[in-house]
């Protein structure tokens, strides 16, 4: 009777015992999570700006080439 006692205290000091950490984890990695969060907000904002830069600068490409100005031969001028 006592080792059935004494196994049913052990029990409930490991489910009280494990609620409390999940309630203290909780209550130490929230603000970090929500700064992450922040931080990744931030960081995405920033690379569709760089894109957006990158694609405004390669949008100008290469001059259009200028058109060939036929002349005419010379009258003297074969081949």
């Amino acid at each position: 009777m006592e080792t059935l006692q004494i196994l049913g205290w052990i029990y409930l000091g490991i489910v009280v015992g494990s609620m409390f950490g999940i309630m203290g984890l909780a209550l130490f990695v929230g603000p970090k999570i929500k700064s992450y969060e922040v931080d990744i907000a931030d960081l995405r904002l920033q690379r569709e700006l760089l894109k957006k830069e990158i694609f405004r600068l390669s949008k100008r490409g290469k001059p259009a080439p200028r058109k060939k100005k036929w002349r005419r031969k010379p009258k003297g001028y074969s081949n």
